[in-house]
This record gives structure tokens, sequence and C-alpha cells, in this order.
């Protein structure tokens, strides 16, 4: 039996239904910038180690919540599960990142690869979920997640990150039928993923699409919205006798954001290059709209933090539909009691706005 949700303000926003004020959580609040988790994470002895432990994935997770008052909760993994899954042989080498020692290049890799089964080749991170969730004890709801197929790809084809994409975009450009049979392996898995996770407890999924902002608009269209709203069409939507609502996040979509607005998904998530006065205006009545302060304004003062944050209340309006983050991950190198500062001014000037 789960524990009765006891704050559950960011599922209603990101349904459009009232709240008393704007709830916030941070992406990657679970991080480095926590001395605590840098001390879990040299406990685990590598970032792979923590994530398939699920008591030590579980005490990152909550670490941010003993901190700060967030009303959600993330799970604590990491994004290329997925194509380690697949049999890509995910590591991660000091200073330079995820890496794979089976990068896909060819019709052959791609023939190779199988849709995964997360009851089987994921378990741990289901064991993560459902210890996340029992020791949350209903405080507030637990957000499940997954890479989009394109950021999950460009990792793939490229055996790791990238600066200028080359390979992937390679395959794309010159082999278009070879990134869609890649693609659409990696939606009927990430399909999967997620409904493991949504019935292993988690209560709304984001889909990061880190990486569909270096494509063109009509790529972008192509090789990363399409496989993003087969996702959603594919996802349970009600679990636990409520809504399990869906957030789509691609950074740097902007010019896009009413070609997202329709693939089905509940909450848009903006990233701080565009004003979410301007976002609401064009998509708002479609969809809630999560974000967008730039992280970088953690390392201002707290006027200046405070400054920020009421200008994008004031900038999103009266209303509901809006859950307050940063428009990407926040950083390492960030003071924790900065992010206090954030996350206590989102509460304290949003009142106003939901009056």
């Amino acid at each position: 039996m789960t524990a009765p949700l006891q704050n559950d303000r960011f599922l209603r926003a990101l349904l459009r239904e009232n709240v008393d004020i704007t709830p916030v959580w941070m992406m990657r609040q679970a991080g480095r910038y926590l001395p605590e988790y840098r001390e879990t994470r040299a406990r685990a002895g590598n970032f792979m180690s923590l994530c398939m432990n699920p008591e030590l994935a579980c005490e990152v997770t909550l670490q941010p919540l003993r901190r700060f008052e967030l009303d959600a909760a993330i799970l604590f993994s990491d994004i290329l599960t997925v194509p380690d899954a697949m049999g890509c042989g995910l590591y991660f080498e000091q200073g330079e990142g995820p890496k794979f020692h089976k990068p896909v290049r060819t019709e052959a890799d791609i023939n190779a690869l199988p849709v995964i089964n997360t009851e089987s080749d994921l378990p741990y991170v289901l064991d993560a979920v459902k210890l996340i969730r029992s020791e949350l004890g209903g405080k507030v709801p637990l957000i499940g997640f997954s890479g989009s197929p394109w950021t999950i790809a460009t990792y793939m084809v490229e055996g790791g990150g990238s600066k200028d994409f080359a390979t992937v975009k390679g395959m794309m450009m010159a082999q278009p039928q070879l990134m869609h049979a890649l693609l659409e392996k990696i939606a009927l898995s990430v399909i999967d993923y997620l409904n493991a996770q949504i019935r292993a407890g988690a209560q709304a999924v984001q889909i990061f699409d880190t990486w569909g902002g270096v494509l063109t608009p009509h790529d972008y269209r192509d090789f990363s919205l399409h496989y993003m709203e087969k996702i959603v069409a594919g996802l349970i939507r009600e679990n636990e006798g409520r809504k399990v609502p869906v957030i789509v996040f691609t950074k740097n979509a902007g010019l896009w954001l009413e070609s997202i607005a329709v693939i089905g998904a509940d909450c848009v998530g903006l990233d701080w290059t565009i004003n979410i006065g301007d976002a609401r205006k064009r998509i708002g009545d479609k969809v809630s709209l999560q974000g967008n302060m730039d992280p970088s304004v953690l390392y201002g003062s707290a006027d200046r933090i405070r400054r920020e944050v009421g200008d994008i209340l004031s900038g999103f309006g009266h209303g509901n539909g809006h859950v307050f983050n940063l428009g990407h991950g926040i950083h390492q190198h960030v003071n924790p009691d900065h992010a206090k500062v954030f996350i206590d001014a989102v509460h304290e000037l949003s009142a106003p706005y939901h009056s």
C-alpha cells in the first residue's frame, strides 16, 4: 500500500490544475554541487556503481529533499543506461564523460541491437524506483525519466560526447534509413523503460532531448520530435488512480514550441533562451510550462537570484500551469545555499500569482 501524497502541487501544476504556490524542482538536483552527494559517489567507487546500487541511488535522490523544500524528487540514474542495456558497453573515463566500447556505426551494428526488456535488463533502476517511493513516504511525487531517442543516438553513434556531432549527423544525412532504424529501436526501448518506471512507482516522467537543438527545423521534426511523439503515445497515462503527466524538454527549442506542444505531452520544458511570457502566449493554453531560469544565476547574490525568480514569475503571470525549474541542470560548482535561496524564493514570491 503506497502512502498518500502529502504534496501533489507538482502533479497538479503539470495538469494545469489549481495550486497554492508555484512548485519547483531542479534538473540534476541530486548531483555534484552537494558535498553529501560527492561523499556517496566516492563510497560507491564510480558513477555507474552509484547508478547500479538501488540503496545508494535512493540515498542521493533523497539528499536534496533533506536540504530544500522541493516539490518533487527525480530518480537518480543516467540517460545512457538504455544503450548500455542494448549492449553498447557504457563506461566513464575520468574527466572525459561517458564512452561506449561498441559504438553503433553500420547496418549490422543496428540489426544486432535488441529492444530492451526493462524488467530483465535494467532491474536495478526499477529497484531504485520502488525503494525511493517507499522512502519518500508520500512526501512529494517521484519523477522518472529517459533521454530522447535522438539524444541517446548521438552518444551511441559518436561513441561518447561530441562537440560537432559529425558522425551521427553524417549517418543522418548519408544514410537516413539507418538512422531511422536506430531511432525506432531506441524509441521502443524508451517506451518499455518509462512504462516500467511508472509501474514501479514513478508518478510523472520527463523525456530529456538535450541535443535536439543541434538539428535544423525539418531534421528536428523528422529525427527527434517524431520519435518523442511515438513515445508519448505509447506511455501509461494513468496509474494508482491518478494521471501520470509527461514532460518533454528539448534544449534550444524555442523556435519549435508550437510543434512540441501538440505531440500529446502535458508539459513543455523551456531552457533559458526564451521568455516564458512569450512561450505562454504561444502555447500556454495547450500545455503547462516548466522552467526556465539560467542555472548561472545561482552564482549570483541572493538579491540577484530573487530578482530573477520574480521576473520569471511575473513573465508567466497569473494562473496555473507553471512548474518552476532551471533551464538546464544545476552546475556542479554552485553553492548549495544559493539553491536554497532560489527554491525558497519561488515559494515565497509565487503565492500572489495563485490568489
